[in-house]
């Protein structure tokens, strides 16, 4: 399993909003220590820039040109989200979207 950094990077951005407690810290190191982080390249970056085929967040969208990216090097990409807009831009682009 793989993500971006950035996935990493807003799973603590709403911790520490939250002042999560240790239990729920290591909670989180817990869950995405299986997960191989991936740098966002500067093609994934490029890609953001180009307009998509309905509206996106900004971080969204950077999640999407990651994983256009990785699709077009040929990769199986698959987005986990309970973000039914995000689903619905995955959807838009073709992307396989997991039923949670």
């Amino acid at each position: 399993m793989a993500a971006s950094w950035l996935t990493a990077y807003e799973i603590w951005n709403r911790l520490h909003v939250r002042r999560a407690d240790a239990v729920v810290q290591d909670a989180a190191r817990y869950l995405l220590d299986p997960i191989h982080l991936l740098e966002l390249t500067p093609e994934a970056l490029a890609r953001a820039l180009d307009p998509f085929p309905v509206r996106v967040r900004t971080l969204d969208g950077l999640h999407l040109a990651s994983m256009d990216f990785l699709r077009a090097q040929g990769h199986n990409i698959e987005l986990a989200t309970y973000d039914r807009r995000l689903a619905s831009a995955a959807r838009a682009l073709d992307l396989a979207v997991l039923d949670l």
